[in-house]
């Protein structure tokens, strides 16, 4: 994974303060969540605090940052699309969705398909971080997310889960 190349407008210290006419933060806003959505994916990012101080959403060769009130509207815009979700009341925590719970849920059965996995067991914590994923999509992904795609595919009657006691050590069997 090499860095990440910012799209022209990071580099552009208007687009650090939220546009007061509409059809202009409108654009704004999308060109953000467009970026937060890529930035994520890139870096494998699935949680972001609105409070840090993420090279996402800090430019130092400028010296500008979005305040958090941009932060929160940007991310709300992308809770809206269902492309994140807030992990808290105080909106300090955001779950990214850089691809959809179906996606994930995609890469799941393709996982169970490819390496026959069929009627086996496994939990939540072996699926985001054991020996049987390094190297492919599922590696690294947040627990909630697994967790939601199970649950999906739970729905479908792809799979059954159970419980654990952490939401790591959620048991899921393949079907």
């Amino acid at each position: 994974m090499g860095s990440f190349a910012f799209p022209y407008f990071h580099n552009y210290p208007p687009y650090f303060t939220l546009q007061p006419v509409k059809e202009t933060r409108d654009k704004q806003v999308a060109l953000w969540c467009s970026l937060v959505l890529q930035y994520c994916q890139h870096t494998k990012t699935f949680v972001l605090d609105v409070q840090g101080d993420s090279p996402l959403f800090v430019n130092k060769v400028i010296n500008r940052k979005l305040n958090q009130e941009a932060r929160v509207a940007i991310l709300d815009e992308l809770a809206t699309q269902g492309r994140a979700e807030w992990m808290d009341k105080g909106k300090t925590r955001c779950l990214v969705y850089w691809r959809r719970v179906d996606e994930w849920a995609g890469a799941v059965t393709e996982f169970v398909r490819t390496f026959g996995l069929s009627d086996s067991v496994m939990t939540v914590d072996e699926l985001s971080s054991g020996d049987d994923v390094r190297g492919t999509d599922l590696y690294g992904v947040h627990p909630e997310i697994l967790t939601r795609a199970l649950k999906l595919l739970e729905a479908q009657g792809k799979v059954r889960t159970f419980k654990g006691a952490t939401p790591e050590e959620l048991g899921v069997k393949f079907i």
